[in-house]
């Protein structure tokens, strides 16, 4: 401010030295900001595909812990999965077992979300009290499925070769099954059920 003031060569020679600086700063900040920017794009491509990678792996190893096979005797390592597969709903679970009564109703009393149970064989005394003290699930009856099948908020789907009763009494498996086409293929028949009660 001074320089600018005064008008002496000094002052004249200090001023210009301040516009100097004040350009060369410019080019300086500009040049490292062009690059800092392309550095961030790197970083940011970067960080996008180790994302995608790491969702890849989780998929990978997910697949390894929902798909499992049980012995004979392994009762508790079966119920254990089976409650955390049902634990991961955040909004509906459609149990599909011709035998559902009270063991699966042990397992669910707890549960928070909806939970719809398409069987053809319910005690219907097991049933009643059960409604009588909670209000999460819905009974369709019906007799055309053979196989056991979970339903998670309608994106996740599973096949269990047991009957929820009898897990773990013997071999049998559990196996998610990640093909879209089947989850929709089964919601539209559950529907067509749904309509028809």
């Amino acid at each position: 401010m001074l320089a600018g003031v005064l008008k002496s060569k000094t002052a004249i020679k200090m001023s210009l030295r301040i516009v100097d600086t004040f350009v060369a700063m410019k080019k300086y900040v500009n040049t490292n900001l062009i690059e800092q920017k392309y550095i961030n794009n790197l970083v940011l491509e970067h960080d996008y595909n180790i994302k995608i990678l790491q969702e890849s792996f989780d998929k990978l190893s997910a697949k390894e812990k929902i798909s499992h096979i049980f012995f004979n005797g392994q009762i508790y390592d079966a119920y254990s999965l089976l409650i955390e597969i049902l634990s991961k709903a955040k909004k509906e679970i459609i149990i599909i077992d011709n035998y559902a009564g009270k063991e699966l109703f042990d397992i669910i009393k707890n549960i928070k979300t909806n939970i719809k149970v398409y069987t053809k064989n319910i005690d219907s005394v097991a049933k009643d009290k059960y409604e009588n003290q909670y209000n999460n699930l819905t009974i369709i009856n019906t007799d055309i499925f053979h196989d056991r099948f979970i339903i998670i908020d309608k994106k996740i789907l599973y096949h269990c070769g047991s009957s929820f009763k009898d897990l773990g009494k013997k071999c049998f498996a559990i196996t998610k099954i990640d093909d879209d086409i089947f989850i929709k293929e089964l919601i539209d028949k559950l529907n067509k059920i749904n309509i028809m009660q």
